[in-house]
């Protein structure tokens, strides 16, 4: 890739690397903003050549209640074995809104041990923008190759830890939510979830870190929305949101200036929200 510490590519690095046999180039798709049928159908009508499917809802934990929680190492071996991805490969991740569930997908090959992977900058509204090549229609059968997950279990963290940390000060918790969502002035889209926010939690709009154009700000605009929402940029941090989707662009925007010392809160808001014991706080 053309800077191995970025985490992102710009769509003219990867036309010109598209027909490179080390690159695979994964369509992310979530079923949030619009519905699943949608998102399959504009896989099928129009994306990049030679794109894998990757839905996130489908790569998942099926016996965790919270939505679309990582899956064990095993199934995702598994699952990335039979998608024709395999190790020594080099992932490119989009998605068809910009970048709402490709940072997502980046943090699950990233926790899964997958140095070589990036999303794309402006993902596919970008692509489609500078009039790059699209393919339509079945994507040829890809054959399998073999993936070995590797779980990196400090790029993921769950309640306990996210309780303590909120605690200790040990990591600050970057929540990615609106601000109206995080102070409780707009109610949470789960029915029965509190709104609020964790106690001490920092609060960093995910849309804040991009540009119009849904490719990331740069380095020096990042730093400077991480240091006026309060984050020492010294110390580890755990981003979180709705359902651990939207944290991962944060996450990605943490990498792009070079603060590798953070994780995911898995559950999120819709773990930490819906337990009654939680402290919910409301207001700034």
């Amino acid at each position: 890739m053309p800077n191995k510490t970025s985490p992102i590519v710009s769509t003219d690095w990867l036309y010109d690397h598209l027909e490179a046999p080390d690159i695979v180039v994964v369509h992310a798709i979530l079923a949030f903003e619009k519905p699943l049928e949608e998102l399959r159908a504009e896989y099928f009508d129009g994306r990049i050549p030679s794109a894998v499917l990757f839905d996130v809802d489908v790569v998942a934990d099926s016996n965790n209640p919270l939505p679309h929680m990582l899956p064990p190492a095993e199934k995702f071996s598994s699952m990335m074995r039979k998608m024709g991805i395999g190790d020594g490969q080099r992932v490119v991740v989009y998605d068809s809104s910009g970048n709402f569930c490709a940072s997502r997908v980046w943090w699950m090959f990233k926790t899964f041990g997958v140095k070589d992977v990036c999303v794309l900058d402006g993902g596919l509204p970008k692509w489609i923008a500078e009039g790059k090549p699209l393919a339509d229609g079945q994507p040829r059968p890809r054959q399998e190759r073999h993936f070995t997950a590797r779980f990196q279990s400090m790029g993921v963290r769950d309640m306990d830890d996210v309780t303590q940390a909120l605690k200790t000060g040990s990591d600050q918790v970057i929540d990615a939510r609106s601000n109206d969502r995080f102070i409780a002035k707009e109610k949470e889209t789960r029915e029965g979830l509190r709104s609020g926010h964790m106690p001490n939690a920092l609060n960093v709009y995910y849309k804040d870190v991009m540009n119009a154009d849904f490719t990331m700000k740069s380095p020096d605009e990042l730093r400077k929305i991480f240091t006026a929402a309060g984050v020492d940029l010294n110390q580890p941090t755990i981003t979180s949101c709705g359902s651990g989707v939207t944290a991962a662009i944060v996450s990605l925007a943490l990498e792009i200036i070079g603060h590798y010392d953070n994780a995911v809160y898995d559950g999120s808001w819709t773990e930490w929200g819906g337990v009654p014991e939680n402290t919910v706080i409301e207001g700034p």
